[in-house]
């Protein structure tokens, strides 16, 4: 007889861990790889708490401050925001498009608008004319005529309408404007004869619908029941504020805070399936019939789509372009600016540098400071023109894991207050913050942020496995009315 060495077995070697209370490497779990192990007999100094260096890692709240929340029970949004008043047209594309108004013949008076651009010229509009290069070469007209051009005008489309403008100052075009020049008409007023009859035709107001649907956002955490029973020497705090030494604790907190990102996170950046998106198709991933079904309106394609788009804003001039951009909008008089770290330093420099005693970057002068207490202001709110600004920093640009971390958005202009629009679902007009947030609720089921734990750990018994898992879900979009009067900030 004798040891069946087979199985790993010498004479002189027992199974681990050793039977007798002898300190040997082979009866504990090693502390860290090399000398410092647990078999030695000196207690290590351990802080049982993390070090914070990243500081408040969230990156939420910024819709908590520039708007609300507010209840739905349908699957999409739908509201209308309105026109201009006035009559306006401005060339666009290239000469000859269907976005195009240009002279069609000087001589003759005639000029002709594509028909991307719906006619609500009428005889008797009087008209102001200008070059849509420049702005610079005017002209008062009178609109004596206005129909379907018998001709097709190359590119801009079959049906595109003819007008005859008779200038107030001269015979003809001719001398200020040319064949195929492109122009922009403004419609200032009428004018009519004695004793002459109606204008004929009449305008109706265009019905612009938006609309927006809810997403639906998941997220869990599970672990199984042997492991919430593991203490750990890292002290842990969860969402409930209860502190103890089970790792887990840490896990499902993060979770939890990470869930409550995506909540915001998700409305900022999401976009709508466009017509070649497969997301919609069961081997993308979500299995819906159309396209347009997956994904939701985000706040950064709203403004891109509905909105203004400056790009790289250095300078007081730069901001002054956007200023009279915004009173081609609504003039809206309070705007918050939600900046990057750069472009908050930026409009720093902006705005202090208006003092005449700003000086190597710093601003003298202000509330009797003076150069030798070297104060070196940032300014959370300054007034330019007849607009006020407040200036906040918004820690999703600037965050290396979120937006901060791609640069290309350095803020964006919100207008403050409210605007009224009409509720589908409500069959009237409705004050609402320009940006807001809808949540599917009923009375059954409330999907603003729903939590809920199953398992077999602790007081979950709704399975019988053993595990613990914490579900998070919500059902929610972002509504952007009147996005004409936001601002994206970009880098190109």
């Amino acid at each position: 007889m004798g040891f069946n060495t087979s199985l790993g077995l010498g004479g002189s070697f027992s199974l681990t861990p050793h039977p007798t209370a002898d300190v040997l490497s082979t009866n504990y779990i090693s502390f860290v790889d090399g000398s410092a192990d647990w078999s030695q007999q000196y207690l290590p100094e351990l802080y049982e708490q993390e070090v914070e260096r990243y500081g408040n890692r969230t990156i939420s709240g910024f819709l908590q401050m520039v708007g609300a929340e507010m209840p739905m029970s349908s699957d999409q949004v739908v509201w209308s925001e309105q026109n201009r008043l006035h009559i306006a047209y401005k060339s666009a594309g290239a000469a000859g498009s269907t976005t195009s108004v240009e002279v069609e013949s000087a001589s003759g008076n005639t000029i002709s608008l594509g028909t991307a651009l719906n006619n609500s010229l009428r005889v008797g509009d009087t008209v102001l004319v200008t070059d849509a290069a420049t702005g610079l070469k005017t002209l008062k007209c009178y609109v004596s005529t206005t129909a379907a051009s018998a001709t097709q005008t190359a590119g801009q489309g079959a049906g595109n309408t003819d007008a005859t403008l008779l200038p107030y100052s001269k015979a003809a075009m001719t001398g200020t404007f040319a064949d195929n020049d492109q122009l922009n008409i403004f419609v200032y007023g009428k004018e009519f004869a004695k004793g002459s009859a109606s204008q004929s035709g009449e305008l109706k107001p265009q019905f612009q619908q938006y609309n927006n649907k809810p997403i639906i956002i998941k997220d869990h955490f599970k672990i199984n029941g042997s492991d919430t029973a593991r203490i750990g020497w890292v002290e842990t705090t969860d969402e409930a504020g209860q502190v103890g030494y089970s790792w887990y604790l840490k896990s499902a907190g993060e979770t939890r805070l990470r869930f409550m990102d995506y909540l915001e996170t998700s409305l900022i950046e999401a976009e709508k399936g466009a017509s070649a998106s497969l997301i919609h198709d069961a081997t993308g991933g979500l299995g819906v019939t159309q396209p347009g079904d997956v994904g939701t309106e985000g706040l950064f394609s709203a403004i891109e789509t509905r909105g203004n788009v400056f790009e790289d804003l250095a300078s007081l001039g730069d901001f002054d372009l956007l200023l009279k951009n915004l009173d081609k909008q609504g003039a809206i008089e309070e705007n918050m600016l939600y900046l990057n770290r750069s472009m908050a330093l930026t409009f720093d420099d902006m705005v202090a540098g208006i003092n005449a005693n700003y000086q190597g970057g710093a601003s003298f002068g202000v509330f009797d400071n003076d150069a030798d207490m070297a104060l070196n202001f940032g300014f959370s709110a300054f007034r330019r023109g007849s607009y006020d600004f407040y200036k906040s920093d918004w820690k999703y640009l600037n965050d290396a894991a979120a937006r901060g971390g791609f640069g290309d958005i350095s803020g964006v202009l919100i207008p403050a207050g409210t605007s009224t629009v009409y509720d589908q679902s409500l069959g009237k007009n409705m004050t609402r913050p320009f940006l807001h947030v809808r949540y599917r609720s009923s009375e059954t089921d409330d999907r603003r942020m729903k939590s809920w734990v199953t398992g077999s750990v602790g007081q979950a018994s709704y399975v019988g496995d053993d595990f613990m898992e914490v579900h998070y879900l919500s059902e929610r979009c972002l509504i952007v009315q009147g996005a004409n009067n936001f601002v994206l900030l970009k880098e190109s």
